[in-house]
């Protein structure tokens, strides 16, 4: 059993991934990085504890994976959620709005 609550397990696992990627992951995971907090820097997208509290208000569970991508010009990020019913659902995300744009069941 971990000592860390879920959620503060999953926000501890993403800092340690964004801390590796920043340190030494492939090159295009740190080009990933850098664009990523430029443009969090710039204001084009919020900040992820905003985007998970988004995500969770419109589908209440756990995120087990975030993923930030940018595409057709804007950022998206796409969440997938562990519902206390057990199934998993993804999340699609407006980076820069919070507006959700899509919740699919994964099962």
């Amino acid at each position: 059993m971990s000592p860390f609550p879920p959620r503060r397990a999953l926000i501890l696992a993403l800092g340690l991934g964004l801390l590796a990627a920043l340190a030494g992951g492939p090159v295009h995971a740190s080009e990933d990085a850098d664009r990523a907090r430029r443009a969090l820097e710039s204001g084009a997208i919020r900040p992820l504890d905003a985007v998970l509290a988004a995500a969770r208000a419109a589908v209440p569970g756990d995120v087990v994976s975030v993923d930030l991508k940018h595409d057709d010009g804007r950022w998206l990020y796409k969440l997938r959620i562990l519902g206390a019913d057990g199934k998993r659902r993804t999340v699609k995300v407006d980076a820069g709005t919070l507006k959700i744009l899509d919740e699919d069941d994964d099962d």
